[in-house]
């Protein structure tokens, strides 16, 4: 008997010690199997590529009703998605402070421009309370490249590209710059070291994408199964008007029509497009008239507007040479590609220009710019400029476009719901199946506040915003709220002057329906002036007596 019971103490020992190895075995052997489908999961996800031109108008290239030649742009359009009611931020600064961050301009750091005026909210750089997407993407897996204009701090190395996410920089941190020469204020840098240029083809567009695809090429030498993201920020169509001359020649005598016959080819264009209504009537705002110029003069504003056709020529090209180093790599398929615009059309310096005429035409010069003039035929067929919140100032093209993850049927679709820059990290958070820390560096981390466009991606028609969305620049503001916009110009020189317009109806913003609808109007001035509270927006006017004191 005793016999017996040491077999059987012996065989439930044994029993215990080989489940307990084959339980490990399986343990193991499950997280292998759950290793290599995550592996298999991160090898699938998208390579992200941000494009981003600087000072465009709404109808200047031809997926937009454009006569400009962008054959790269309409070919992403036409195989990807066409926004036509995309939000930026009206200027350049808290255009990039809002789409790198996912946040509003002021909560970013950058309620106004670089400068400093004592609080966080304008203190001129990005805070430490908001995280980028470069910082969130490297912190899922992905390798993150830079190439492009910076313009979110001056002097502040803590504040530049490298100690803001990304592994790779080249570019601008100012924000304007010779087109062909890297001269003060203009300088170049790769990582935080300044570049001199001696190559005399040197131009700054074709450089930022060469060292795009250069950057592309190293990360995937180092690890070609980890994804990217590439922020491609150009300089083009910004003054100063410099294009190579063959690119010049092609559009110089194009424009001797003059800026109303050619708003008017945009705008019937449009239409024809289903870009616009034909009930919304032609924005109107006091332009010289073409007609009024001399000969000699008419010469001349052809030239400005020759060139700056040839700056987004160029881009396009450029454009098109990422797109095929994209397929030679075998990335492209599972690359998205988005595309949008800083700001509206530039409508500085002056009317008809400026910048001596001698300098066309070469390679010398910076603040060469071709005016408002042309600036209005750029934002067609919508009102007003670069620095205002009215539609010319914040509407931008967006193209998304990503052969794996846009369905056949969706290809070439136009989208009308409307859509900000905050969206953008939003996006960006979901296909990297990633989400913002509540805490990074130390710091607690403001929430963003975009929506994934990743539905419409998929087909879905429901609206993503139904929630009113915000605009504050310069005392420049508004409030969309589903077809409804509330906007208010500073420059009229009254505090309350606010207008209210159905975009349904009027997006070029003709019929002012502040007095017609009194209790919409109530309820929407009530959310801006909440938001600008919360927000901590400073009224436009104390700005100004702060910059007046510095």
């Amino acid at each position: 008997m005793k016999n017996e019971l040491n077999f059987l103490n012996n065989l439930n020992r044994n029993f215990k010690l080989n489940f307990s190895v084959l339980s490990i075995i399986i343990f193991f052997e499950i997280l292998s199997c759950e290793s290599k489908t995550l592996t298999k999961k991160k090898n699938d996800y998208p390579n992200i590529i941000l494009i981003m031109s600087d000072d465009m108008g709404y109808s200047d290239i031809s997926p937009y009703g454009g006569e400009i030649d962008t054959p790269n742009l309409s070919y992403l359009t036409n195989n990807g998605l066409k926004f036509t009611q995309f939000y930026n931020a009206a200027r350049c600064c808290p255009t990039r402070a809002s789409l790198l961050t996912g946040t509003y301009p002021h909560e970013a750091g950058i309620g106004h421009m670089m400068g400093n005026y004592g609080v966080s909210q304008y203190q001129g750089k990005l805070s430490s309370n908001v995280i980028t997407i470069p910082e969130v993407l490297k912190k899922a897996g992905y390798s993150t490249i830079m190439s492009g204009k910076w313009h979110l701090t001056k002097n502040d190395l803590d504040q530049w590209p490298l100690k803001r996410g990304f592994d790779n920089f080249y570019g601008l941190i100012s924000g304007a710059a010779n087109y062909f020469k890297s001269e003060y204020p203009g300088l170049i840098f790769e990582g935080n070291e300044k570049i001199n240029i001696n190559d005399e083809n040197y131009y700054t567009t074709d450089a930022f994408t060469d060292k795009a695809i250069e950057y592309i090429d190293k990360v995937k030498r180092e690890n070609s199964e980890k994804p990217f993201f590439l922020y491609l920020s150009y300089n083009a169509p910004h003054w100063p008007l410099q294009a190579p001359k063959e690119n010049i020649d092609k559009y110089r005598g194009n424009y001797m029509k003059g800026w109303e016959k050619l708003r008017e080819e945009r705008y019937k264009r449009m239409i024809e497009m289903g870009l616009i209504n034909s009930s919304w009537d032609l924005s109107y705002d006091d332009i010289v008239s073409w007609d009024s110029l001399s000969k000699e003069k008419r010469e001349e504003m052809d030239l400005r507007m020759a060139i700056y056709a040839a700056m987004i020529d160029r881009m396009d090209q450029n454009i098109g040479r990422l797109i095929n180093d994209l397929k030679t790599k075998e990335l492209y398929d599972n690359t998205i590609i988005m595309f949008l615009n800083d700001n509206g059309a530039c409508a500085e310096n002056d009317m008809l220009g400026s910048g001596p005429k001698e300098q066309l035409e070469t390679k010398e010069g910076y603040l060469l710019s071709y005016g408002k003039a042309w600036a209005n035929a750029s934002n067609t067929p919508y009102r007003s400029y670069k620095h205002w919140t009215h539609e010319g100032g914040i509407g931008t093209p967006f193209i998304v476009h990503w052969p794996n993850g846009i369905s056949e049927e969706l290809k070439g679709l136009t989208v009308n719901q409307y859509g900000f820059l905050p969206d953008i990290m939003a996006t960006c958070l979901d296909l990297a199946n990633t989400k913002i820390p509540e805490v990074f560096n130390g710091n607690e981390i403001i929430r963003h506040s975009g929506k994934s466009l990743t539905p419409i991606f998929k087909g879905s028609k429901e609206q993503i915003h139904k929630e009113p969305i915000f605009w504050e620049h310069e005392g420049n503001k508004a409030v969309r709220l589903g077809d409804y916009k509330l906007v208010q110009d500073w420059e009229k020189g009254i505090d309350d002057n606010w207008e209210l317009y159905n975009i349904s109806k009027d997006r070029t913003e003709q019929n002012n329906l502040i007095d017609s609808l009194p209790d919409k109007s109530r309820k929407m001035i009530s959310m801006y002036n909440d938001w600008a509270k919360k927000i901590g927006v400073i009224p436009w006017s104390q700005i100004q007596e702060i910059r007046g004191k510095n």
